[in-house]
């Protein structure tokens, strides 16, 4: 069968689209990933082989109006000439214009939602959907949504092997930080500055902190003035070796993180982005503490001396890490990508056609 993944945005709707384009491709279908043409997505792409087409989607703002029917005309189009057989589209302001394009065409549309709080997008869209995949169980959704599946949120299936290792019973107590594929400045401020208070208590404390680009130099230079050892790198490829490298994770709480943290089953300080669309990051945070795997604290309050207290508690009892990471690994399991190309193969049986 012919099959259109739509992802695009940010890497929190990218990895996950990307990984099961690869599934479906297993399963014997053609499929074409159709991204948004952000910049931001190129990172991605090391991920995929396959054929990629831009749909020149845009955020939905009212001075993009044009550029967003433009966009909607050209999947059209395109939907036209190559008569899918399904959509499978990941959210955010990416799948407006295939979905509606599927729509138009009579093409089948799968939906997913990757956090616990549908976006605008997908509430939007929902109706025009055959099935809603969401990725935590009593995921909100709209009311419009003909049918809703529990899927999980699909990752990368190299993680699991971080679940073998045990935690805090090393030599070394080894913290990753990540802010997300773009890295988070607020989040690199506040671990910086509570890991220079330990490290004068803390030798065997070791740090590997993905940042982003633009805040590599300072803070290599803030931990090098300090004696925190630690490597700072702008973007990391190889996360199933972060992971498993990993005590301890400090975080954001997007719904690819959250849903690898479970995957591999390590303990997260989880620190929710302020500003997300509904409020999802802290939802998806309280989903993750409810099981007891997990700790979140606000940004709005987080204080370096409050993060290092929590990093102390936390090297201190390997015990406690362990049970907060075999809690995580309790919340979703494995094989979300195939539950969620299983779905589109059995839309994707009730194609109308263009």
């Amino acid at each position: 069968m012919k099959i259109v993944v739509a992802c695009g945005g940010t890497g929190g709707h990218v990895f996950p689209g990307l990984t099961t384009a690869r599934t479906l491709r297993k399963r014997g279908h053609n499929v074409t990933v159709w991204l948004s043409g952000r910049g931001v997505e190129e990172s991605t792409l090391s991920a995929w082989d396959g054929p990629v087409w831009r749909t020149g989607a845009q955020q939905l703002r009212a001075k993009a109006f044009f550029a967003i029917v433009a966009a909607v005309w050209r999947c059209w189009r395109k939907m036209r000439r190559e008569r899918p057989q399904c959509l499978l589209a990941m959210g955010s302001y990416a799948s407006l214009p295939p979905v509606l394009a599927a729509r138009m065409c009579g093409v089948p549309v799968v939906l997913h939602e990757a956090n616990a709080v549908a976006g605008k997008a997908t509430d939007f869209l929902a109706r025009y959907a055959k099935a809603v995949a969401i990725s935590f169980p009593g995921s909100e959704v709209s009311a419009a949504a003909r049918r809703v599946v529990h899927t999980g949120l699909p990752v990368r299936a190299e993680l699991a092997e971080a679940r073998e290792r045990k935690r805090g019973d090393g030599e070394h107590f080894t913290v990753f930080v990540t802010g997300g594929s773009q890295g988070a400045h607020a989040v690199n401020e506040l671990c910086c500055a509570a890991f220079c208070l330990l490290a004068a208590e803390m030798p065997q404390l070791r740090v590997l902190h993905q940042s982003g680009a633009a805040d590599v130099p300072a803070l290599r230079e803030r931990y090098a003035a300090a004696g925190v050892v630690a490597e700072v790198v702008p973007f990391v490829k190889e996360m199933g070796a972060a992971y498993a490298a990993a005590d301890v994770v400090v975080c954001r709480a997007g719904a690819v993180t959250c849903a690898e943290l479970c995957l591999c089953g390590v303990a997260a300080i989880l620190i929710p982005l302020p500003s997300a669309v509904r409020d999802h990051q802290r939802l998806n945070a309280a989903s993750l503490v409810a099981s007891g795997g997990a700790v979140m604290i606000e940004q709005a309050t987080a204080t370096a001396e409050g993060l290092a207290a929590e990093l102390r508690r936390l090297a201190a009892d390997s015990k406690l890490l362990q049970e907060m990471g075999t809690a995580l690994s309790k919340v979703t399991t494995a094989g979300a990508d195939e539950r969620l190309a299983a779905l589109v193969e059995e839309c994707a049986a009730m194609k109308k056609g263009c």
